[in-house]
């Protein structure tokens, strides 16, 4: 008899998937990924009951969701419209949330800080933490998991308060974390951000200077800053992409570039997506399992 195909469907609200994911997913085993674009959350129970009683139940360990998207609340809420949709315990399949890869590489950021913490014999717990690229993905996640980890977060605004303000009442109210929004939109704003700052994220977007060389030697207790902007300028100057652990020159802190990051990124999504091909127990893999996930990567 022929062996069951590996099966992943890719659900966005997006008018396109991600080609990255749809790689990786390939690469990561899946013989068919089929994209569904301009998903809404109420179609999203539908097409998962498709998927799993499509099948028979022993097959539904080789059947598996994605959810992709850029919205994190979004994408969160599609999970858990994905997880009441499930029929358990024979009509179940494994469902991952990823919007616009940020879950994975926000962990992967913030498993980097957490190796080059503790090689000083410290942790994230009251730590400062200032996210710069705020209003993106990959800084809110990223925002969200420091923020979960125990350390003291200021989320950065490109533009103003506003729309940093509004994400940290949302995550406040979903997952009973606290941050601090701040107003970044000139450079006293950013002075002030990292005045007191343990550890700085650059998560803006590609080829835009946040911090200068002169800006970051301002953060005296700096322990490590991370720029995942891999296109010309650096986020943060001076930080090569290959960096992981490079001091930074006037500050006792070191630097992490978007390379070492996405390498920990890479073997992240790798191991969850492969798991989900052939999950004889389901999974449900969200910001807690990426995490934690990660956290291996960045140790090994």
């Amino acid at each position: 008899m022929t062996a069951p195909k590996r099966i992943l469907h890719f659900l966005t609200p997006l008018k396109n998937v991600s080609p990255f994911d749809v790689n990786m997913a390939a690469d990561a085993g899946f013989d068919v990924v089929v994209p569904y674009t301009d998903v809404d959350v109420k179609d999203v129970a539908g097409l998962v009951q498709d998927a799993i009683f499509s099948r028979a139940p022993e097959n539904g360990r080789h059947t598996a969701v994605l959810l992709g998207g850029r919205e994190p609340m979004l994408a969160f809420d599609m999970m858990d419209a994905a997880r009441k949709a499930m029929v358990p315990p024979h009509f179940e399949v494994s469902v991952m949330v990823d919007p616009s890869g940020a879950i994975t590489t926000a962990a992967a950021m913030i498993a980097v800080v957490e190796k080059h913490i503790r090689a000083r014999g410290s942790d994230l717990g009251n730590r400062q933490v200032a996210v710069f690229g705020g209003t993106g993905p990959v800084g809110r996640l990223a925002a969200l998991i420091a923020a979960q980890a125990g350390a003291k977060v200021v989320l950065v605004g490109y533009d103003g308060l506003h729309r940093v303000s509004a994400t940290c009442d949302q995550f406040g109210e979903r997952f009973g974390v606290a941050m601090t929004p701040a107003d970044g939109s000139d450079d006293t704003g950013k002075l002030k951000a990292i005045a007191e700052a343990d550890v700085i994220l650059a998560a803006g977007r590609a080829g835009t200077l946040i911090l200068g060389k002169g800006q970051l030697h301002k953060a005296k207790r700096l322990i490590a800053a991370v720029d995942v902007n891999a296109v010309p300028p650096a986020g943060l100057e001076g930080i090569d992409a290959f960096a992981d652990g490079v001091p930074i020159e006037g500050t006792p802190g070191v630097g992490v570039g978007a390379l070492a990051v996405g390498n920990v990124k890479f073997k992240t999504e790798h191991e969850l997506l492969a798991a989900m091909g052939n999950a004889q127990q389901r999974v449900y893999v969200g910001v807690a399992e990426a995490f934690a996930t990660a956290r291996r990567h960045a140790a090994s």
